[in-house]
């Protein structure tokens, strides 16, 4: 192909794509609204100055992402859509903190979720066909050729691969930063990462204030821990609540705050700039820690990746951390903290648990981001999961009981779904598990056992008839 059809090509697409994002902007905004009839191809064509052909791949894309249903002889019409959550749940957050007891029935649901023949809408994993795995492969491959030294200088104490660091640092520039390289601790997940971070700035029996709901890893990390959660009540599209969190932290009594301000797990909420300043500048002048898991940064629908809260930190009092296991591959078992003032007692909780992570995955992960590789390849991942997200909720939609409401994802690639209230999701999922469907009941994501009602669905898939079939038959057992 010559350069000048390359150019025509690209240009093409960008001309679609435009046309398909200006016509789901009309939809989510309310301008078109659920079963009213689009302009017809020809028309819209002609309106935007485009091909037949252009417009015809426009009015795919968004019949992809479930925003449109074709009629015979009618044209295209806007999908019916269920009703937003506007609040998390029925039931108010406790007050008062509790120790967490759910690790055993977690692991039991998360297994499940792994037997042969379910259909993985349980644990929030993306499919490896979405994943650069032969490309990981083959720099593995070079890595080790190139530098056969890198498994014989492993240490407890020197545990940052310098090149890895900087990359860090460079990525910071995009979102307010730079991060301080002195302040970064390699990890082994951002799970890892949250662990260390727990260890060093609680005792057990403290008080964490969390996301309620929160994701269901922090609280296994403070029952392992022997920590007490206080749930703050949480907005499904801006997070936690800020005037919530200044009365829970008046009393001195919360030692941490652990929460995920961008595409949270499970709402895929995201914090405005406002409310994480705010958040950030409260919390130093109180001398209470935050935690923030920023795992789904990177996978926010925005045309702008949001900032996180340590972008508004002033005085070293958030710890940054995330990997990149939800984007490259989630066996790296690699992951960061930028762990500002606490960086000390961080590195030392590294030492004493894990000692250093790999050296050859840190040169790994390394060169795939200087090389621009992982740029590349999450521009393309994040607009996967959006489409798949909204292919997700347009099946809840037509599946599933009526008085069903949604969460609507800013970020990442779960759904959070409320039921009618007489129904109990753990119930609901040792039917599903009988039929073959996994998913995570929604009381595992609260350590006072709320949102009973509610449950999560992975969207890490691609759409198929499988999963279609899947969530039409979860759907029928919800209603029975």
């Amino acid at each position: 192909m010559t350069n000048d059809n390359c150019t025509g090509a690209l240009m093409s697409e960008l001309r679609y794509e435009k046309l398909a994002d200006d016509v789901a902007g009309m939809i989510a905004g309310g301008v078109l609204r659920a079963g009213e009839r689009l302009p017809s191809v020809r028309k819209l064509a002609e309106e935007r100055r485009v091909s037949i052909s252009t417009a015809v791949q426009a009015f795919r894309q968004i019949e992809e992402r479930g925003l449109v249903e074709a009629r015979p002889q009618s044209g295209f019409f806007v999908r019916a859509r269920p009703q937003p959550l506007l609040a998390p749940a029925t039931q108010a957050a406790p007050e008062t903190p509790v120790l967490v007891d759910l690790n055993q029935r977690l692991v039991g649901v998360l297994e499940a979720n792994q037997q042969p023949g379910i259909v993985p809408l349980g644990a929030a994993l993306p499919a490896p066909g979405l994943l650069p795995i032969a490309a990981l492969h083959r720099r593995y491959a070079s890595v080790a050729r190139r530098f056969p030294n890198l498994l014989g200088g492993a240490s407890h104490t020197d545990v940052n691969d310098p090149q890895l660091v900087r990359q860090l640092v460079r990525r910071s520039l995009s979102w307010g930063g730079p991060l301080d390289g002195e302040e970064i601790v390699v990890t082994n997940s951002c799970t890892e990462a949250m662990h260390l971070c727990l260890r060093a700035v609680t005792q057990p029996g403290d008080t964490v204030a969390v996301e309620s709901p929160a994701y269901y890893v922090m609280l296994q990390l403070l029952e392992s821990l022997g920590l007490k959660a206080l749930e703050i009540p949480t907005e499904p599209e801006t997070g936690i609540s800020i005037p919530a969190l200044d009365l829970a932290t008046r009393d001195g009594k919360v030692a941490a705050v652990l929460l995920v301000p961008n595409a949270s797990n499970p709402l895929g909420s995201v914090m405005p700039d406002a409310s994480k300043k705010k958040l950030a500048q409260l919390m130093a002048a109180r001398k209470v820690p935050v935690i923030e898991d920023d795992i789904y940064g990177d996978l926010c629908y925005a045309a702008q990746r949001p900032w996180p809260i340590k972008a508004f930190d002033r005085t070293g009092n958030v710890m940054l951390c995330a990997s990149f296991s939800k984007c490259l591959s989630p066996a790296l078992r690699c992951g960061f903290v930028a762990a500002g003032r606490y960086r000390a007692a961080v590195a030392l909780q590294k030492m004493l648990v894990s000692g250093g992570t790999n050296p050859i995955t840190q040169r790994v992960l390394a060169e795939a981001l200087e090389s621009g590789a992982y740029e590349r390849h999450v521009r393309k991942l994040r607009r996967q999961f959006q489409n798949q997200v909204e292919l997700m909720i347009a099946a809840v939609t037509r599946y599933f009981p009526a008085g069903t409401r949604i969460a609507r994802p800013q970020g990442g690639f779960v759904l959070w779904v409320e039921l009618p209230e007489k129904i109990d999701t753990a119930k609901l999922w040792k039917r599903a598990i009988a039929a073959g469907i996994a998913f995570v009941p929604g009381d595992l994501f609260s350590p006072s056992r709320l949102y009973r009602n509610c449950l999560r669905l992975n969207c890490g898939n691609p759409w198929s008839e499988t999963i279609e079939a899947a969530v039409r038959r979860l759907g029928e057992l919800a209603a029975g």
